[in-house]
């Protein structure tokens, strides 16, 4: 019987007010565990808005599994402004990260956790980080987190006998097809909100992925000298 692991956001506001979201993930798959609405709003039907590169069949797939389970805290924010001070908590369940900064950072940090588990094909290569998932990473910190993952999948389809890839090609196509997945997913929050937190949340989660592969060449070139033990024959 698999168990659940449960990452936690609290959105802590001036004045007191706090809004809470409970992330539970299956321990085997990282699927996010959630009920669905009854009644979802239009936005999430899978045929408004769909990404270009949108594999699912809206005859079997009626919502966005992505806005279906973003519905909730689109919602909560859909009147708050990105720049609003906020506390954030995040308790994971090896640690807990705990940040003063503004609400655009906060929800980016959720919003790729929501997005990368909820059964989006285009997303799912993005899954693995999220069981050491890192809140508020830096530019270095996701590009180093992404680069390991990429390369130890393909250690792990060589153990399998499969096709592999040591080099970063493939990680390259999958952050392109992800960005336009990020393109087209802000059209539908723009029919769920009417300030500019929850859009700008997956604006700044698409700009801080697109410049760390931009510059992973440099930043990996500055981060050699910390090999130099592996470096040496």
């Amino acid at each position: 019987m698999n168990h659940s692991i449960n990452i936690s956001y609290t959105f802590g506001f001036p004045g007191g007010e706090s809004q809470v979201f409970d992330l539970l993930l299956d321990d085997e798959t990282l699927d996010l565990q959630a009920q669905p609405r009854e009644e979802p709003p239009p936005w999430t039907l899978l045929e408004r808005n769909q990404c270009v590169n949108c594999p699912l069949d809206n005859r079997q797939h009626r919502f966005c599994p992505v806005a279906l389970n973003f519905v909730d805290v689109a919602e909560q924010f859909a009147q708050r402004v990105s720049y609003e001070e906020v506390q954030v908590t995040v308790a994971t369940p090896d640690r807990t990260y705990i940040k003063d900064t503004v609400l655009q950072q906060g929800l980016s940090s959720l919003l790729g956790v929501i997005m990368t588990t909820s059964g989006c094909p285009i997303m799912e290569p993005l899954k693995p980080m999220v069981r050491q998932h890192l809140p508020f990473a830096t530019v270095l910190e996701t590009l180093i987190r992404a680069v390991s993952m990429y390369l130890l999948a393909q250690y792990l389809r060589r153990s399998e006998g499969q096709s592999f890839e040591f080099g970063l090609g493939g990680l390259n196509r999958i952050y392109a097809e992800v960005a336009l997945v990020n393109r087209d997913f802000a059209r539908r929050l723009q029919e769920a909100a009417t300030e500019d937190a929850n859009i700008n949340a997956l604006v700044g989660l698409d700009c801080f992925a697109t410049m760390a592969l931009l510059i992973a060449d440099d930043m990996l070139n500055g981060i050699k000298p910390h090999f130099s033990a592996y470096m040496d024959d």
